[in-house]
Order: C-alpha cells, then structure tokens, then sequence
C-alpha cells in the first residue's frame, strides 16, 4: 500500500498488466523479465535473480497478483518500504524501493535513487513505449485544462473513437470510458491506457498534466511533441511553496526537464507568468502564442458576450474567420484560442476545424446549466481558485440582470493561503454567497471558515453554513426571476470527501432536486 488519499484508493484500479494487442506475446514477453525492464534505469544496488519474469507493476501493495514487480513508493502519510513484505506475500516476485530492505529479501529487490523515475521508465518499456505510436499533447495550466483538453480532442476527432483523452472529468481510451480518479494518473496507468488508446486505433491522445504530476514523475520521459501553457494562478501553494516555484516546476515540462523536450511550445501571452515561458522559449523551441494580445499568432478580436455564448474574430496566420460558440466569457475565449492552437501545432488547418466548434457539446460540471423549470439560471461550475471565481462571476455579471447569488467553498489539507483570496473574489462580485463546505479531507471546517472569514469584506453579504445540500437548498430559496445562481467548487464531482470518507455527493443532482422540491411546495 501508499499513501494516497482514500478517494484515489477508493476508485484507482489495476491496469498494469497487458494480455493482448501489439507486442503483448512471444518477443515481447521475452523481454519483460527484471532483467530486461531494469536496463539502464540508474541503480544503487541490484540484488537476486534478475531473469524472473514479471506479468505486471504495481504500486499498491494491495493490488499485487503473482508475477508483479512491486514499487515501493512513498505516499502522502507513509512510506511504501513498509509494505514491501506484504506485497511479496501477495506474489510479487520483485520490488523496487528507494530504502535498503532491513532485512533479506526472499525476492530480488533493485534499490534505486528515485522510486517514481524507475517507475516511469520501467513502465514505458513494459509496455513498449505507447506514447510513440501516438501523436500525443499535454496541457497545463491552473485554470482551463479539462475545457481545452476536450475541445481539443473535439476537434481533431474525426471519428469520435479515434482520439483518447486522460484528464480531470474521464478517461477516453478509444471505445471505452473510465471516470478519472486523478487528473494527471501514475506514470505506469498513463503507459497502460496509451496501450489500450493504441490496440483500439486512436491516433492520439490529449493529457491534462498538472503540477503534481511534473514534480511527482508521473510524465517522466513520456514523448509529447506539443505542450500547452494555458495561465498560472495561486493554487497548491501549500505543495510548492511559492508561486515562483509553481511556475518553475510548470515550466519543466517544456525545457527537457521531464526527460523529454516538446517540438512545439503553445503559450497563452496574455497571461504574464506564458509571456515569460515564451519568452524563455523562444530561442530554443518552436513557440505558437494565442491571445486577445497583439502579438499573439493566433488571436482573438472585436469580442462580444452575451448570455448565450460569444462572437469573435479569429484570426491566425492564413487567414481570419467570425466565430460564434455558445461557451459564455472571456476566459472560454482564451479556452478555444489555446485548443484551435494546438490542434495547428499538430498540423491541422483550423479553417477546416471551424465548423466543429458549434458541435461542441460542452464540458461536464464547466459552466453546466441546470434546468428544472425554474425562474432562473442556475449554473454548476468546477471554479476553485480566486482566479477561476473571479472570471464566472465577472462573466456573470455582465449578462445577469438582478443579483448574482453564489455557493462555494475551500478544500481542506490545500493550500490555505487561496482561502481568503477566494473569499474576497466572491464578495467583489456576487451580491450574496453562501460559503459551505466543499471536500473538508482531514481537516476540521471551522479552521477552514476561519481562514476564508479573513477574505470577508462585507459580513452582511455571506453566511457561513456547514452543510452543503442546507446552503444550496438557501440560494435556491432566495433566487427571484433575473437573478442568477453559481455553485462553485466541484463541478463534475459526485462525491464529498471527509476524513477518511467518502460520501456520494453531486452538486447537479442535488440542484435538481431540490428545484423540484420546490416546484412541489405551495405558494
């Protein structure tokens, strides 16, 4: 076992073992011995018999079958040495740890500097190197990733089946889909659904790839000629420290320090922190910009906003087009600028993609209307950083007549210094809010109330309640026909997490029925 958090143990699944498709019989499983999979990975020390053949990795010791060569990589809370016994009992027939075993192994065992590199690499060739059978692009960024992911597979989706996806919302490998428990999953599940997406005939494949998953190795070596920076904003401050750093451990996905250099750089230089990656770039990779900006490549012009979508000019360098989508604000521009400019990193025309944007059907829990009959709007958003607040509801505000009403609420064991930034967001913008819980974790909510009180601004425009389904049920009752109604923070989840708990809970379905809860009651 490791130590990830219980949600991830709840619906992470084995997926590391290949029985069919190219290179999964004879030569191939000739060469997955130890022997064979630990070449050239940098070692400490090796010990035992490495020509034991090995059917699968695994990095929990709970998921070990016979044959599997355990990981023994550190989580959150533990240490993955400690269940190196365990996992042999289970049949693992070796291990990889980054700690001398205290005593000796009945198996062989490789001690190596990093756990996560070895695993990377490792996996890559188990399952001999997917990510060059496919024309692969990762995108990063604190805002957007989920949007720009799929509107990018959207468009370059001829046949739908055809472009597999590994992000926040989903898993898309081709003809089946799995629900995502990670945004940017362990590099052995990357490998293996890169396998799957490559025995059902994708041709490529999206990846949202968060900051963790760089700094965590998780993309290690991984081959992606096209790399997306879409913005950086406060966010796992408490993971990096400081922003400097967030944006120093973003950016090395794009200079080589992942182990692999994109071809091609796509930047967004309206945002300060990709005018300083461009600019970093520009001499040593090919970097395609997009942008309201007028130096941008590819941008976006004479812009006009309603409460049904957008309208722009687009123009690139081949020539320039009116676009009309029904993706509301700003920010959803710059979403659509990034995904046409990757789509023409990969080589695709964009005048031959236009007439794909008014197919797009939109993103889960992204600005999701819910509709129950009822007065006024109601939209269910996955906005979780002052940045991500302050965009929708300035969006909002701009196409609702009456009050802007908002229920959000701050994740615990996470960066507590976006708490009250994410308060005073809400409090510029909306007229009343309902600050409640979001995913509490481990963490009591009066400490996270008390750090959002210190973003407050105006007491008499919040209140405090602990019970989500009890605040959204209160901004539902409130809302009049003109006003407008956002609930924040979770988006496409249908769970809460307290502790080590985790409780069915989905923002959409709870809306619905308490509309139609109210729909019931009489006047």
């Amino acid at each position: 076992m490791i130590g990830f958090a219980s949600l991830e143990n709840t619906l992470s699944w084995g997926m590391t073992m290949r029985t069919n498709g190219p290179g999964s019989g004879g030569a191939m499983a000739a060469k997955r011995t130890m022997r064979a999979l630990i070449h050239g990975v940098e070692q400490i020390k090796f010990s035992g018999n490495s020509d034991v053949p090995i059917t699968c990795l695994i990095t929990d010791s709970r998921r070990v079958t016979p044959g599997a060569l355990f990981f023994a990589i550190d989580g959150a809370n533990t240490s993955g040495s400690l269940y190196v016994e365990e996992a042999i009992d289970r049949g693992a027939v070796g291990i990889v740890c980054e700690r001398p075993p205290g005593s000796r192994l009945s198996v062989p065992y490789l001690h190596v500097k990093d756990a996560r590199v070895a695993l990377a690499e490792i996996a890559g060739r188990f399952f001999d190197h997917p990510d060059r059978a496919l024309e692969l692009v990762g995108i990063t960024g604190t805002n957007g990733k989920t949007t720009v992911s799929m509107l990018t597979q959207h468009l370059l989706a001829d046949v739908p089946s055809t472009v597999g996806l590994i992000g926040t919302v989903r898993y898309d490998l081709g003809r089946r889909t799995l629900p995502s428990y990670k945004t940017t999953p362990e590099s052995v599940d990357i490998y293996s659904m890169l396998d799957q997406m490559r025995i059902e005939g994708c041709h490529s494949a999206v990846l949202e790839v968060s900051s963790h998953a760089i700094d965590q190795q998780r993309v290690r070596g991984l081959r992606l000629p096209v790399a997306a920076f879409l913005n950086l904003t406060q966010d796992h401050i408490d993971y990096h420290e400081s922003m400097e750093e967030y944006y120093n451990v973003k950016q090395r996905l794009f200079t080589g320090e992942t182990g692999n250099k994109p071809e091609v750089a796509v930047v967004n230089v309206d945002d300060p922190h990709g005018r300083k990656l461009a600019a970093d770039l520009e001499a040593k990779t090919r970097v395609i910009t997009f942008g309201v900006s007028e130096d941008a490549e590819i941008r976006a012009t004479a812009i006009k906003l309603s409460p049904t979508g957008s309208v722009f000019t687009l123009t690139w360098g081949q020539g320039e087009a009116e676009i009309s989508t029904e993706l509301a604000g700003k920010y959803n521009i710059s979403n659509l600028l990034a995904a046409l400019s990757i789509c023409a990193a990969m080589g695709r025309d964009i005048g031959s993609l236009l007439p794909r944007i008014e197919t797009f059907p939109g993103v889960p829990g992204r600005m999701e209307r819910i509709d129950a009959g009822q007065s006024f709007p109601v939209l269910v958003d996955y906005a979780h950083t002052d940045d991500a607040l302050r965009n929708a509801l300035t969006m909002l505000r701009e196409i609702t007549p009456g009050r802007v009403l908002v229920v959000f609420g701050c994740g615990g064991n996470r960066d507590r210094e976006k708490r009250p930034l994410m308060t005073t967001a809400v409090q510029e913008q909306a007229d009343f809010a309902w600050a409640t819980a979001d995913n509490p974790r481990r963490e009591a909510l009066e400490a996270i109330f008390t750090d959002m009180r210190s973003g407050v601004t105006d007491a008499d425009r919040i209140e405090f309640v602990d019970d989500r389904r009890r605040a959204i049920s209160l901004a539902l009752e409130a809302a009049q026909p003109g006003d407008c109604v956002l609930i924040a923070g979770k988006g496409h989840e249908t769970y809460q997490e307290f502790a080590d708990t985790v409780l069915p809970f989905d923002d959409r379905q709870v809306a619905r029925e308490l509309l139609n809860l109210k729909k019931l009651r009489p006047h």
